[in-house]
């Protein structure tokens, strides 16, 4: 049975994908800092508490990772965003977000980039809609973002030849709890807003198109835009 690799597993988009692919017949490993808060239970699937902004817990799970000579899928989901200006933002906040957006998916991907390879897999890396474009409070988190979808395009030029497709999914706002401590939030209304399961609808359809035609860029939105502002 193919094995997926999940970050941000416990929640949101991370468990919305790892959910749908278990349902697809995936074993599953998901990470995620707290995987007991909001556990998934399901015989396919495998647990695996790290902390991946922290780079010593990162480098801990990656020879744990590396044994599985199963892996054809790798998820980098997990990331977190401060939208304030940027003098006011700490020093260690930065160190934080880079490694977790952008660091994490690179070691991970150079950590199982030869079981990969073997298996002819795929890399999903979810980006954002702020990879495309430039909003003020938003300068760190953009390039976050943004690096990770130009690794995404750089590293499929690499290893198209070997049979691995590497997608960067940009994603609107989408109503997970990654506003929980923000100061805005998606619209309740449907038509403005994305849900998680969009998300993981896209990671569906792409595994299941046919052999030799790969998406390796692509942006989802509500048909509609609105933020709700809060307090």
């Amino acid at each position: 049975m193919a094995t997926a690799v999940v970050t941000g597993a416990s929640r949101g988009i991370g468990r919305a994908i790892s959910l749908r692919l278990l349902e697809c017949g995936y074993d599953v490993i998901g990470i995620s800092r707290n995987p007991q808060n909001n556990p998934i239970e399901h015989p396919q699937f495998t647990a695996v508490s790290c902390d991946l902004s922290d780079e010593a817990e990162l480098n801990r799970i990656v020879p744990l990772l590396q044994i599985d000579p199963s892996v054809s899928i790798l998820c980098n989901v997990a990331g977190y965003g401060v939208f304030e200006p940027h003098e006011e933002i700490a020093a260690k906040t930065i160190s934080n977000m880079v490694t977790l957006n952008l660091s994490a998916p690179m070691i991970l991907s150079n950590a199982l980039l030869r079981v990969l390879k073997f298996n002819e897999g795929i890399i999903f890396n979810i980006t954002s809609i702020e990879a495309l474009r430039s909003s003020k409070f938003s300068a760190i988190y953009t390039a976050t973002k943004t690096g990770l979808r130009a690794f995404s395009q750089a590293l499929f030029e690499e290893v198209r030849k070997s049979g691995v497709n590497v997608v960067s999914i940009n994603p609107d706002m989408t109503d997970t709890s990654f506003f929980d401590n923000l100061r805005f939030s998606p619209s309740e209304e449907f038509d403005k807003r994305l849900e998680a399961e969009d998300i993981a609808d896209t990671v569906q359809n792409i595994l299941e198109m046919r052999n030799g035609v790969c998406i390796t860029d692509i942006t989802i939105r509500a048909q509609k835009f609105a933020i709700v502002k809060k307090g």
